[in-house]
């Protein structure tokens, strides 16, 4: 007899049952009996055999076990381990059995029994859930994607949502294990104070926010209520890391709580770090302790425009070495003296930074004045009468999205043209060999962060320094959600 093809079980079949009226999370409503066929396996040390030559008739839907203890009047031991077969197969109409089923029946090695299949609150997921509860008319977007930072669940509820909030919040806590608070922003990022924080709510789980994350093997603690992180960021970080080289020197004027200063510290690049958030400084110092590189991140609180000329001005002035020792080799497991002792290497930190990272893309445009002049009078530095490169700037910024294929070109010589107006210089289009305008990412439906990298124009850090204020840029006075 042909093998009928195993058409999809009805969907309906395996959801959960429907309470709209629902305001209050009741788990213990979430329960239904569904009837299937179940094929008992008389040989228990055939069950993974047969399980795999009757794939096509096991039942195989997500967080259901088809390997359960059976018990029914017709096994000769009253129990078996067994198989729950998909709603295709029918207890009573041999023509739905694959032949392998018909012939395992036949040759005694398998008995098909009914079986009552029970589906709890655990057997279905958010998704699931969360369109047995809310009402229809709200079913197009149902809330999926949040932001996990540690263990928190960080939620931007849409208006209509928010009467739901406490459903969404205690399902959303109970699927996913990994999350124990659950909060949603009430306000966009730096709209309340210039750290860059925002207003929340906890929907679900302890007002604890002080969180441990892991980023390009580099362990972060902080307090996610005070300070500013961005976990879709870390493809970014990772990027703009992997420019330093070893030995280098890193002028970090944004640091926050060290994602680009510590991976970059982590391969021997010596970082200033500033933020002017203390609570992003405190946590910037630990963070360097706990990945053990606070030799090589030097913390720094303070106003980020004076920041890039004070520690220019330092790291040329300072004398800074640190001494690694090299792990030595053994020969045997004797107390006696290692042999092959390989000497300390000696860190030596440079005298000029080699890039300049400035993350704060609502403003951080603003910032570029600073560098008119930085190093006015210190020609003898550079090249061509040393081997020193001026440094390469890194400066995030917002800008809007292009509304057709043809138009990044034109977004990014807006950007170009407002970098050359901060610096009072013309610098090259977006084309030349050292600028470069990347698409980071989308913050919002008509706007989108970049990145600006170029190196700093011997006209800019030469002049003499300027006497005025740096110019405002007109719209970007606050940190916008990222």
């Amino acid at each position: 007899m042909a093998h009928l093809a195993q058409t999809e079980p009805s969907a309906d079949m395996f959801r959960p049952p429907i309470n709209r009226a629902m305001k209050t999370l009741d788990r213990s409503f979430f329960h239904k009996e569904i009837m299937l066929a179940a094929a008992c396996i008389l040989d228990k040390k055939n069950i993974w055999m047969h399980r795999k030559e009757l794939s096509r008739d096991v039942l195989q839907i997500p967080r259901v076990t088809p390997v359960r203890e059976i018990t029914s009047d017709l096994l000769p031991e009253k129990t078996a381990r067994g198989l729950i077969m998909n709603p295709n197969i029918k207890l009573e109409d041999e023509s739905s059995w694959g032949l392998k089923l018909q012939n395992l029946v036949k040759k005694g090695e398998i008995i098909l029994t009914p079986y009552h299949l029970n589906m709890e609150y655990d057997n279905w997921n958010y998704h699931d859930i969360m369109s047995a509860i809310l009402p229809e008319d709200e079913q197009s977007e149902i809330p999926v994607g949040f932001t996990t930072v540690g263990h928190v669940a960080h939620l931007n509820l849409r208006e209509q949502y928010l009467p739901y909030q406490s459903l969404i919040a205690s399902v959303l806590l109970d699927k996913n294990h990994t999350i124990s608070t659950v909060i949603n922003k009430i306000d966009d990022v730096g709209e309340e104070n210039e750290f860059r924080t925002f207003r929340y709510k906890v929907l679900a789980g302890p007002d604890n926010l002080k969180v441990h994350v892991k980023q390009q093997d580099c362990f972060f603690a902080f307090d996610y209520s005070k300070v500013y992180w961005n976990p879709r960021l870390g493809t970014e970080h990772s990027r703009l890391v992997g420019k330093f080289q070893p030995g280098e020197a890193v002028c970090d004027v944004m640091a926050g709580v060290g994602p680009f200063a510590i991976p970059a510290a982590k391969k021997k690049v010596w970082v200033w770090a500033n933020d002017l958030n203390p609570h992003s400084h405190k946590s910037l110092v630990n963070n360097a302790k706990k990945n053990k590189v606070l030799q090589f991140v030097l913390g720094h609180c303070t106003d980020g425009r004076s920041f890039i000329r004070s520690a220019t001005a330092g790291l040329l002035s300072s004398d800074r070495k640190v001494t690694i020792p090299l792990e030595s080799s053994r020969t045997s497991r004797t107390s006696s003296p290692p042999r092959n002792r390989k000497p300390a290497k000696i860190h030596t930190q440079p005298k000029i930074f080699s890039h300049y990272v400035l993350n704060l893309p609502a403003t951080a445009l603003t910032f570029l004045p600073s560098f008119i002049g930085l190093f006015a009078d210190q020609e003898s530095l550079f090249a061509p009468h040393t081997e020193t490169k001026l440094p390469m700037i890194h400066v995030y910024c917002f800008s809007s999205k292009p509304k057709s294929d043809d138009q990044p070109l034109a977004e990014k010589e807006k950007i170009c043209q407002e970098v050359s107006e901060q610096l009072e210089y013309a610098i090259e289009k977006p084309e030349d060999e050292e600028m470069e305008i990347r698409d980071v990412r989308d913050v919002a439906p008509q706007k989108r962060m970049f990145c600006v990298s170029f190196r700093l124009p011997k006209e800019v850090a030469f002049r003499d320094r300027p006497v005025r204020s740096p110019r405002p840029k007109g719209s970007a006075s606050r940190e916008e959600s990222v």
